[in-house]
């Protein structure tokens, strides 16, 4: 049975053994709309819980319009150019209008990369900066948390008169879904929020998780913070497999987010009956695996359907190699997870990035992991603590060889994109 796998820019195609695959965990199919450009205008007449944005945006000084980086394909040229032509039109120039990429922790996108992000007249004819979570100096201190989080965020959002956000409604590995509040924190927070809020307080907590969002104290925290920084309206798309947009809504930073959530969960959530010995996946193709440490999200996807034991076959370009420099430092100073967790549940040793770490950490702990990629040499990925392999076939035929004839097989060709479950107790 032929598959292809989000893998680059170009995806993967591959072969796998009919007798074994108990199905292709995908998408489920939702008409995309037919007029998104439209559809994003009337959002914005009608937002959900709130006055439409021209009426917000009158009498206002100044305006900050958060976009996602790079790493999330958010279908920026088409939400951004209504956003600046309403506000223009009800009385914004464009010189008071500042688009902020929310990188979180993550470096700055420029030059080509930033007119893929936005488009090359925006990139030309707009003010837009890069945050910098690392620079204390640039966030304003907003107060600690009843959970002990300092919000530090950053301050051309704190202090602009009017504040816009974007962004793409997802699971996510940590915070149940994208989008909402998450554009805020981590978006534009700063290092010291982020390692408390990223620390394993939350994170070991067994509802911060993909897919949750009642009892996530991760969803709940950076929700609390993001309402401490404030946010007068939202943009908010879903995409479907091919990335074309299924729902748009505008508005109430929460109620509208929460529209968007209830929408997404009858897509993206596919069952399987049982557990399955082997799980073929990706990290959902470019942009989120050009590294290591953004296609771990792959591997937490898989996670929920593979037997204790089991294998997941990993295939991610990683095309830009291991990700930061602090997480290839944190990965080269421990070459033992067991020991690295114990190290992070001290209140002694922390490391930027850590946190995607201690997520790989629960996969290995559950099964093994083979990877197949061309961007990283195969010792590079032993030191990830995974097996490297130059293709998925034979990454497959190991397995069966392991698990015997009976093995069970499940393909999740978009990876983290898919919300896999396991109907049977």
């Amino acid at each position: 049975m032929q598959f292809t796998l989000d893998y680059g820019r170009t995806g993967l195609t591959v072969e796998l053994p009919d007798a074994h695959i108990v199905g292709t965990l995908a998408i489920r199919a939702a008409t995309p709309l037919a007029n998104p450009a439209a559809a994003i205008e009337q959002a914005l007449k009608q937002p959900i819980a709130a006055p439409p944005l021209a009426e917000i945006a009158r009498g206002r000084k100044n305006a900050c319009i958060l976009v996602c980086d790079i790493t999330r394909p958010v279908p920026n040229r088409l939400i951004l150019p209504p956003l600046l032509r309403t506000l223009e039109e009800n009385g914004l120039e464009r010189k008071d209008i500042l688009i902020l990429i929310a990188t979180g922790l993550h470096r700055p996108n420029e030059g080509a990369e930033l007119e893929e992000l936005v488009s090359p007249e925006i990139a030309a004819n707009c003010r837009i900066e890069n945050h910098n979570g690392k620079n204390r100096d640039e966030h304003d201190y907003l107060g600690t948390t009843p959970n002990g989080v300092p919000a530090w965020i950053d301050r051309r959002y704190v202090r602009a008169d009017l504040k816009i956000t974007t962004g793409l409604i997802e699971p996510h590995l940590m915070a149940g879904y994208s989008g909402g509040r998450k554009v805020i924190c981590p978006g534009i927070a700063g290092l010291d929020t982020v390692k408390i809020w990223h620390g394993p307080k939350f994170l070991e907590h067994p509802n911060a998780d993909s897919g949750i969002v009642a009892g996530n104290p991760v969803h709940e925290e950076n929700t609390r913070i993001a309402k401490m920084a404030g946010c007068d309206f939202i943009v908010n798309v879903c995409l479907d497999g091919q990335r074309q947009i299924t729902w748009v809504g505008a508005g109430d930073m929460v109620r509208a987010w929460e529209e968007g959530v209830r929408f997404i969960e009858t897509i993206v959530k596919t069952p399987v009956a049982e557990a399955v010995d082997v799980v073929v996946t990706s990290c959902a193709g470019y942009p989120l695996d050009t590294t290591w440490y953004q296609a771990v999200k792959g591997l937490t996807g898989a996670l929920p359907i593979v037997k204790k034991g089991g294998t997941i076959v990993l295939a991610a370009s990683l095309s830009e190699g291991l990700g930061s420099a602090e997480f290839q430092q944190l990965l080269a100073d421990n070459p033992d997870l067991d020991k690295f967790k114990q190290r992070i549940m001290g209140s002694d040793y922390f490391i930027m990035d850590q946190w995607q770490l201690e997520e790989f950490a629960k996969v290995v702990a559950h099964c093994k992991v083979k990877v197949v990629s061309d961007g990283l040499p195969a010792e590079m990925l032993r030191r990830c603590h995974v097996e490297p392999v130059p293709t998925v076939e034979q990454a497959v035929a190991e397995c069966l060889k392991e698990y015997g004839r009976g093995a069970k097989i499940a393909v999740i060709p978009k990876g983290p994109y898919v919300l896999p479950y396991v109907t049977k107790g």
